[in-house]
């Protein structure tokens, strides 16, 4: 048997390791980061957890309050159904009842030479419209483009004397929407969209619900359904023309505004009404009507797009419309305008025609800076953009071609010739073709224009004059060209022939413009 330890002797106590000890410590510190790095990583997930849960209350309680304000609408609508139509119908038999006796009294409705003009409009419009005369209607209306202003007060109030004005609508634009039907047409008669456009916009303050308000059209279904024909006859149509990038503006502009006054808008087409948004971006009402065809969500996009394209200046007004200024500043948009407008211009001068080439590019620069001008002035961006060296600059280029049309000076002894400036030959001078005309003393043989390129017989050919002649012929009014000239033989009896220099080109070069500075 062992022997038992005394407890009360001494025995050796083992010392602890310094290793023991280090190795302990590092553990315990692994142990504290691993429980530091769990914690964070479990209340991270708490918080996004509740975040995701907030957000999740705060989607339902919108959908909520969507789905009871839509139930809300619908049970307003489905209420105000009989009263909207009762009005409606009372309106068909005034309208009526004035329409026929209208029909049995037909001078009643002509003006007398006491109406003053607007009021003669208004209510030879109000007869067409009264009496269901579309093609009378519109006949007038496109003849009267230069009372666009009155028309627009005055085709509402017209219109609103309709039968059924949607129908009437559609039988005014028929001739020339969804396709063309004139059979011989002019170049400049060409374009009548600015019509249809004006006549579909004036129709939605007539099919405006007196009830409920613009959430309702008074658009019968079958017209509704004949809208919708005319807007795939339309459609059909593009290929004919070239596709979207070959279309006229006009008839853009025509028929994004028929979708928008007879609500026929579709989703499906929805990328299609971008790309002929974007390609008619340059329309003041493109951005209105980008948002009435629920493109609202594509702005941004299409913003982008418009700047890549060097539309800075119609990506101005998009940001405006959609409220998108934050992210598309505008002064830094108009000021790259300005600069890409310069770039072209100076490529222009480019040309070897100088004169020509002045004057494009004068235009060019011309027409950019009254636009940023009139943009600045729109949105009250002066603080941002003061347009005083803009106006420097325009008043230099209207200017420089005011003193380019300036006609020159002609010498007091000379008869003037009212209808081009030159000269008029004396009291009994010959009438005989490309005859030299002076009131000089009968001068011998002399230099011709070098437009004319048949000689009398014994006139020898000379060769071209020196530069400071002006052409006097019909044919070529502009002065010679700075070509050497050979010298002329001969004399002339009497005064010299000093003709002042045809619009101040010495030379036949236009001066050059330089560059202005905007940013």
């Amino acid at each position: 048997m062992g022997s038992i330890p005394n407890p009360g002797e001494l025995t050796e106590v083992t010392r602890p390791s310094f290793d023991e000890f280090q190795r302990q410590t590092s553990l315990m510190t692994s142990c504290t980061l691993l429980w530091k790095e769990l914690s964070d990583h479990f209340t991270s997930l708490e918080q996004n957890l509740q975040k995701k849960s907030e957000a999740l209350k705060h989607k339902v309680q919108a959908l909520d309050h969507e789905t009871k304000a839509t139930l809300a609408s619908l049970k307003k609508r489905e209420v105000t159904i009989d009263g909207s139509v009762e009005i409606a119908l009372e309106r068909v038999e005034e309208h009526k009842e004035a329409a026929f006796k209208s029909l049995e009294n037909p001078d009643c409705d002509h003006p007398d030479g006491e109406v003053d003009d607007g009021d003669a409009l208004l209510l030879l419009l109000k007869s067409f419209c009264l009496k269901m005369h579309s093609r009378d209607f519109w006949k007038l209306v496109i003849t009267k483009k230069k009372e666009l202003d009155v028309l627009r007060s005055q085709i509402p109030l017209a219109l609103s004397e309709c039968v059924d004005p949607a129908r009437f609508v559609l039988e005014a634009i028929s001739e020339v929407f969804p396709v063309d039907k004139r059979g011989e047409r002019t170049e400049k008669g060409n374009d009548l969209g600015w019509a249809c456009v004006l006549i579909l916009e004036s129709l939605i303050p007539v099919t405006v619900d007196p009830v409920i308000g613009k959430s309702r059209l008074l658009v019968t279904p079958r017209i509704k359904e004949k809208a919708k024909e005319i807007a795939e006859t339309w459609k059909r149509s593009l290929e004919e023309r070239g596709g979207i990038e070959n279309v006229k503006t006009p008839d853009v502009h025509t028929f994004l505004q028929h979708l928008v006054t007879f609500g026929i808008v579709k989703k499906e087409d929805v990328d299609l009404y971008r790309k002929l948004v974007v390609g008619s971006a340059w329309r003041k009402q493109m951005p209105k009507l980008a948002v009435s065809l629920g493109l609202g969500d594509k702005m941004p996009d299409m913003i982008e797009e418009l700047i890549s394209r060097g539309q800075q200046l119609d990506a101005v007004h998009f940001t405006y419309e959609v409220g998108l200024v934050d992210k598309f500043p505008p002064v830094p948009l108009l000021k790259a305008f300005l600069k890409d407008a310069r770039k072209a211009a100076a490529s222009i001068l480019e040309d070897p025609d100088t004169g020509r080439a002045a004057h494009l590019a004068a235009r060019k620069e011309q027409s950019a800076l009254r636009a940023v001008i009139k943009c600045i002035e729109e949105y009250k961006l002066e603080a941002e953009f003061p347009p005083e060296n803009l106006r420097k600059r325009l008043d230099q280029l209207e200017k420089t071609k005011t003193e380019k049309k300036r006609p020159a000076a002609v010498p007091a002894n000379k008869r003037t010739r009212a209808s081009n400036g030159g000269p008029m030959p004396p009291a009994k001078a010959g009438r005989s073709t490309n005859a030299y005309v002076s009131s000089f003393p009968t001068p011998p043989t002399f230099v011709r224009s070098p437009s004319h390129t048949q000689y009398p017989t014994g006139i020898p050919a000379y060769p071209s004059p020196p530069a400071v002649y002006g052409s006097r012929s019909p044919q070529s009014p502009y002065a010679y060209s700075p070509e050497a000239a050979a010298p002329i033989t001969g004399s002339y009896p009497g005064a010299p022939l000093n003709y002042p220099l045809y619009g101040g080109y010495g030379n036949g070069f236009a001066p050059a413009y330089q560059q202005a500075y905007y940013l």
